[in-house]
């Protein structure tokens, strides 16, 4: 590793050089030069990863943790959240997932189906915690996370494996280009018979191993029009259904994305970009009924949730003027969906815009300054409830949001870097708090359409010293207030509401130190520090925020030298968390370790294999009635074709 909703900007030049990052200005911009806190996981660190899914890669940044401790492999999609410092930890995302510029989030719930997200095509990966709404609005804020996909060089890449619990995927990728025109085609399918998520504690004759599959399929093309007009143009298909280990627990996923795009380059470096995308999807839920002792089930609940969402947005570069880039957005964004279920249906309508800008300032070589404010607007319309014969609708509503964010790095010598940022970000309740209940186990959570918008004001200092080339040396100390955190509140036995709170703080530091013993063999060691406090909450005061472990580490080993071999050791910790906002159900610490090798036998094929959980620790991902276990030892192999 190297150290909204709304509608983002121009996509990253893929295949950049690693000293360049895209997302903390939403500009390329050198790493050296940005104020912001980056991490990036490169390509031949996903390539080496042992996990099988993109989710699975992220968890070795400390600082990024999905809900519920689950995989993608197994977790319902619906519960997919990221988070960033343990700000607000739920199956709702409070970090904005973008795709080559594109949002990956939920339109209707916010969270993020990773499986849609295949690793073979990705060029890295960037990481940017802290509050990022002044730049991209709402979603964004505990930060964000951009996937940024590789260029059209030409080339040919494929992946066949197979492994424990009959887990086999087929992964391809493909890409051209010429002068004028480049295009890429890549595609995945991944399926496995799964293992029995139930506690063997909890389990009873109804629980089975948890099967899943999905597919994906994405395309691109771009074309060089003239010397200063780029268009590009990209289609993503994908389709998902999981079993969630009984017969009455399924999901099923369906999705289709497009996106349209032109960059057009003006006079002395300026540039304007437009951005334009459409989606449609639709997610499917049966949920059963469990007697006691998990002896017998029965269809409780059957919710259908179709959804779409488009957008759009203008950004504008200006050229260097005494050190100062200018850069302007102004993007929307109309969000439609509804869950139908048995005996109900409700959902709405929500239009999000905004408008931006920002200053890149370069005072002289060792001081570098960045300030930026947005403006946003949030508009509810159309909410209804439908249960039986009562109709439930509910007013407009209008909000506002102001977003201001400033930073500063100081090169204080030639191997010492400061950074620091000051930041106000906002987030609105997704259509699915606002109006879908749901049940999780025996749990049923009601929504809630009086919710407000969650507001975080933070403050973020770091240090970085390189003593040599070799060796990188991370601190970052971080200090958040979030106010009005919509939070699952037990209102009595087996029943829930999604409410505003009165505040949190979540406060901590981050550490890392990164060396290159020789070039083919690196460490990097990683620990987060993120402990939440609750209040103005009544009962609820000095509670910690669910799902959030105060402690999280990760040791990664990467061992790459194609004349002999490659391999990956990574180790990954989590501290103790509670599964409720009562601190009354806790989930005990964690390790686990992972490992991969391959070899090259000739010309571009490999052969590799992987252990996830090698020593198959067993640990708690959810206590939501019935306590459910991450994924014991999977290790499989295969062969691969790679170019490098």
């Amino acid at each position: 590793m190297a150290q909204s909703q709304a509608v983002p900007s121009e996509p990253p030049q893929a295949g950049a050089q690693y000293g360049a990052v895209a997302t903390a200005t939403r500009l390329p911009r050198p790493i050296a030069s940005v104020p912001a806190t980056v991490t990036i996981l490169r390509r031949e660190e996903l390539d080496a990863n042992p996990a099988l899914t993109t989710d699975g890669a992220l968890r070795i940044v400390p600082s990024a943790l999905t809900f519920r401790r689950s995989t993608s492999l197994t977790a319902d999609p619906s519960s997919q959240g990221l988070n960033l410092r343990g700000v607000g930890p739920s199956g709702v995302s409070r970090t904005l997932v973008l795709v080559d510029g594109v949002p990956a989030n939920d339109p209707f719930a916010g969270s993020i189906y990773w499986r849609a997200l295949p690793r073979l095509g990705l060029d890295r990966i960037e990481v940017v915690p802290g509050g990022g709404s002044a730049l991209y609005g709402s979603a964004a804020l505990a930060g964000v996370v951009q996937l940024i996909s590789r260029g059209n060089q030409p080339s040919f890449e494929a992946d066949a494996l197979y492994g424990r619990f009959n887990t086999a995927q087929l992964a391809a990728r493909g890409a051209y280009e010429n002068q004028r025109v480049g295009g890429s085609l890549e595609g995945e399918y991944l399926r496995s018979d799964g293992y029995r998520v139930v506690s063997s504690d909890d389990r009873g004759p109804i629980d089975k191993a948890a099967h899943s599959w999905h597919g994906t399929l994405n395309g691109g093309l771009q074309w060089k029009a003239s010397r200063a007009l780029s268009l590009r143009a990209s289609l993503r298909a994908f389709q998902e259904a999981q079993n969630g280990g009984t017969r009455f627990t399924t999901s099923d996923v369906r999705s289709g994305l497009l996106t349209l795009g032109g960059t057009l380059a003006l006079k002395q470096g300026a540039e304007l970009s437009l951005t334009l995308f459409g989606r449609m999807q639709r997610f499917d839920q049966d949920r059963a009924r469990v007697a006691m002792g998990r002896v017998s089930e029965m269809l409780a609940g059957r919710q259908r949730v179709p959804a779409n969402d488009e957008g759009v947005n203008l950004l504008y570069r200006s050229p260097t003027l005494a050190g100062h880039v200018i850069s302007a957005g102004i993007d929307a964004r109309r969000i439609w969906g509804e869950s139908r279920d048995l005996t109900s249906r409700a959902g709405g309508e929500q239009y999000l815009s905004g408008v931006f800008v920002q200053d890149l300032y370069s005072i002289n070589d060792k001081l570098e300054l960045d300030a930026a404010l947005r403006g946003d607007l949030v508009r509810n319309v159309d909410g209804q409830r439908v249960a039986m014969d009562t109709r439930s609708e509910y007013d407009a509503r209008t909000d506002y949001a102001l977003s201001p964010r400033v930073g500063a790095l100081w090169h204080v010598l030639p191997m010492l870097t400061a950074r620091a940022s000051l930041y106000r970000a906002f987030r609105a309740a997704t259509l699915n708090e606002l109006y879908r209940p749901f049940q999780v186990g025996t749990i049923l959570t009601a929504a809630n359409p009086r919710l407000k918008n969650e507001l975080l004001h933070g403050f973020e200092g770091s240090l970085e010293l390189t003593p040599g080339g070799n060796v990188v040396v991370r601190a970052t100390g971080f200090w958040n207030r979030l106010d009005d955190p919509i939070t699952n509140v037990t209102i009595a036995d087996g029943m829930r509401e999604r409410r505003n709170l009165g505040y949190a703080v979540i406060r901590g530091l981050e550490t890392s130190i990164e060396h290159r013993w020789v070039p083919s063999l690196s460490t990097l060691a990683a620990y987060t520090l993120s402990a939440s406090e609750v209040r103005d909450s009544g009962n609820l005061d000095g509670k910690r925020l669910p799902q959030d472990p105060v402690h999280r580490a990760s040791l990664v080993l990467l061992f790459d030298k194609p004349a002999w071999f490659s391999a990956a050791l990574t180790v990954r910790v989590a501290g103790k968390q509670f599964e409720d906002d009562l601190n009354t159900l806790p989930m005990k610490p964690y390790a686990v370790v992972d490992l991969s090798a391959s070899r090259r036998v000739w010309w571009q094929l490999e052969l590799f294999a992987a252990v996830e959980n090698l020593f198959n620790a067993e640990y708690l991902v959810g206590r939501a009635g019935v306590d459910t276990i991450g994924p014991p030892l999977i290790a499989r192999g295969g062969v691969r074709i790679r170019q490098r």
